[in-house]
């Protein structure tokens, strides 16, 4: 499929601020499920950025801004042409060892009631994520949301609506992000290395679209391997890979120092292209 964005952010620093630094995860990359055939960031300042692959295997950008006044406005935009893979990524080069994303973090603690059933389990890796997808499901219940409510639920600074307590806890209101914190944590509580993946999905039947968030896990057989939890299946062709971390806060698109008012989505636009 392919695929045509536009996502446009704000940043606003804090009053009086003398030099501020954003960190983009904006640039997604060619690999088994997507090519990209054209894609730039735009901001000011962007021309000076320092380029890097961050320690997650991102492309990263560091921007300056001396003496910010009023919001600073960020655009990203491109086209992808994806390939349905059933949700396999495999091995893919240049990324850190599979055993880094065994790491809980805050965001990413499970409750034994989503993964104590799989918990010394016969079935195969494959069998158990699948399970543990569905049983993320069950809990946080499976209603794909509009486009509006996977946005205001998932915030650009990967904040999130959630009750506190564990993933996994009751059923509270949350976006695509606690679906993912809540696969991730039932299998890095099974030792299953799992990360957090940021993205763009074509929108459900009625044509809308977000900025959206799902996992990967690693399997010995197969790699990498997608899982979708809000939507219950492997990525598709809908989805665009933008950026992987161990949770939403490492891998939040825009990262600003000193943070303001934080950062805000302005406008998400995705459409398949003819």
């Amino acid at each position: 499929m392919r695929i045509s964005i536009r996502h446009q952010l704000s940043v606003t620093p804090p009053p009086g601020t003398a030099n501020a630094v954003l960190q983009l995860l904006l640039t997604p990359q060619s690999g088994p499920t997507q090519t990209v055939e054209s894609w730039s960031v735009e901001m000011e300042g962007i021309g000076n950025a320092g380029g890097f692959t961050d320690a997650f295997g991102n492309i990263a950008h560091l921007v300056n801004q001396s003496r910010p006044e009023g919001a600073l406005a960020v655009t990203a935009m491109g086209v992808v042409t994806t390939t349905d893979r059933h949700g396999v990524l495999g091995r893919v080069g240049r990324e850190p060892v599979p055993a880094l994303y065994k790491r809980i973090t805050p965001l990413t603690k499970a409750s034994a009631s989503l993964y104590g059933k799989f918990r010394g389990s016969k079935e195969s890796r494959l069998d158990v994520l699948h399970g543990l997808m569905a049983r993320v499901g069950e809990l946080l219940g499976t209603d794909e949301p509009t486009a509006a409510q996977s946005q205001s639920q998932m915030a650009a600074d990967g904040s999130q609506s959630q009750s506190q307590g564990n993933v996994g806890e009751g059923k509270p209101h949350v976006g695509a992000t606690g679906y993912a914190h809540a696969f991730i944590g039932g299998a890095r509580a099974l030792d299953i290395p799992a990360r957090y993946v940021t993205g763009y999905l074509v929108g459900a039947e009625d044509g809308q679209t977000s900025f959206h968030a799902w996992a990967e896990a690693y399997d010995e057989a197969l790699g990498w391997i997608g899982f979708d939890p809000l939507l219950q299946l492997c990525p598709t062709d809908r989805h665009v890979r933008l950026a992987a971390g161990l949770d939403a806060l490492g891998a939040q698109p825009v990262r600003a120092v000193p943070a303001g008012d934080g950062v805000r989505d302005v406008e998400v636009s995705v459409e398949a292209l003819a």
